[in-house]
């Protein structure tokens, strides 16, 4: 095998992996809402990691192009990301706030224009750990990218 199919394959076997959790967070986001284990909104999440970041299993970070140059966003995300590697926190990012939205605030009406889905917390109560292998999965996904120094993955969810 050359080089460049070593590198070709890398590429391609870290897309599957994007993919797959991509699959996996969509997965979970819908588990963790049906437990009422979901935490929607930069302040909302801030107040959650305060009292109780024990609690806090993943941190999702929603943008896109129309709030790439949002500072004040973008300097919530670095103090978010700066708590939740403080904490052991594993954190990643999505590029479409909008599914993001669809997939947290569905049955809610106007639920993608009143909530804020820029910062999305995945808990689980101290007393009762909830398991999830889909959560498993992420959390062996953000490990590995961790070990290549990409602290903040970006993955795509699939499409509907």
């Amino acid at each position: 095998m050359t080089l460049e199919e070593i590198n070709g394959q890398d590429k391609m076997d870290n897309t599957d992996r994007a993919q797959s959790a991509g699959a996996a967070l969509e997965e979970l986001l819908l588990a963790a809402k049906k437990q009422d284990y979901l935490t929607v909104g930069v302040y909302e999440s801030a107040k959650v990691m305060n009292v109780d970041p024990d609690s806090v299993a993943l941190c999702v970070l929603a943008t896109d192009e129309e709030y790439a140059c949002d500072i004040a966003l973008q300097i919530h995300f670095t103090l978010i990301q700066a708590f939740c590697f403080e904490n052991d926190i594993n954190v990643m990012r999505v590029n479409d706030i909008e599914r993001l939205a669809e997939l947290v605030c569905a049955s809610e009406p106007d639920a993608t224009a009143s909530k804020d889905a820029h910062c999305i917390l995945v808990t689980s109560p101290s007393a009762n750990p909830w398991k999830d292998p889909s959560l498993d999965k992420l959390s062996s996904f953000c490990e590995e990218r961790r070990s290549v120094y990409d602290w903040v993955p970006t993955i795509t969810l699939p499409e509907r």
